[in-house]
């Protein structure tokens, strides 16, 4: 074994153990629904019956596919670019080492460490009896208008502190040569940050945007906790969508047949933003 193979080989052992549980967890039950979904079946019944392409055919038609496909795209924007907009404001202002920053760093993260489920009851709170009170202002969660930008706003709130994180690892990664030499030129922040700053980071902005792309377009905990769907079905997610098709509409076959299409479409969606992004890397 030479030496370059038996690199690889290290550095793959590294990567089985996830490799397996993904296997297990993820790409079986994944495979084993597969058939499912070009049956009829309730999901409980012993009896399944073979429908072929039906329920595929049927999701392109399916007013309620349509509107779940749209408010989760108007998440997963909202909550992409939100999110790493944030992330990198306060990785710019607080990236130098200091005792201060430290603390800031802090607070902006601390929100990443709490749960799904629990940040949507916080937020549900804050709308219906924090901000009615001081400034009069209903609840964007009960509004078919504004539930989605409301649920949003939730996730930035939570997800800006983790693409921080990722950006000041980024930032604190560039070499002060550069600066010092824009300096000497006479060079403004706003160049330094256009010509040095931002091209050195791309990587992290490639993670960060393929990773609330991925997040977003999954999205259940948020929708499910603070709104269950409503009002009116205005923030039901496609997530939500499978979940209620297997779980409450008992159509378990279709469910799957949403769930694979579904599947395919994150993979496809994230794997053309990542090679788009990481063209554009070289580019810079």
């Amino acid at each position: 074994m030479n030496h370059k193979t038996k690199k690889r080989f290290q550095e793959f052992t590294f990567i089985l153990p996830a490799l397996i549980m993904f296997s297990i967890f993820v790409a079986y039950p994944f495979l084993q629904g597969f058939p499912i979904s070009f049956t009829k079946w309730d999901g409980m019944s012993p009896g399944k019956t073979f429908v072929g392409m039906s329920n595929y055919l049927r999701i392109f038609k399916d007013g309620n596919v349509i509107n779940a496909t749209k408010n989760t795209l108007v998440f997963t924007a909202v909550t992409m670019v939100g999110s790493n907009l944030l992330g990198l404001l306060f990785a710019l202002m607080i990236s130098r080492v200091s005792k201060l920053n430290n603390v800031l760093r802090t607070c902006i993260f601390v929100p990443y460490c709490l749960s799904l489920v629990l940040s949507s009851y916080i937020w549900r709170y804050v709308y219906s009896d924090v901000f009615y009170d001081i400034f009069g202002v209903p609840s964007p969660l009960g509004s078919t208008t504004w539930v989605m930008l409301g649920l949003a706003v939730i996730s930035v709130w939570r997800d800006a502190g983790y693409c921080m994180v990722v950006y000041i690892a980024a930032i604190q990664g560039v070499s002060t040569d550069y600066y010092e030499a824009a300096d000497l030129e006479g060079a403004t922040g706003w160049q330094k940050f256009k010509d040095i700053t931002f091209p050195m980071i791309a990587p992290a902005v490639t993670t960060n945007f393929t990773l609330l792309l991925a997040w977003g377009m999954k999205v259940f905990d948020y929708p499910m906790a603070a709104t269950a769907g409503g009002p009116g079905r205005a923030s039901e997610t496609v997530a939500m969508l499978i979940y209620n098709n297997l779980f409450t509409y008992f159509r378990a076959g279709y469910g799957q047949a949403i769930a694979v299409v579904f599947t395919i479409a994150i993979f496809a969606v994230s794997t053309i933003v990542s090679r788009t992004l990481r063209a554009r890397e070289v580019e810079i």
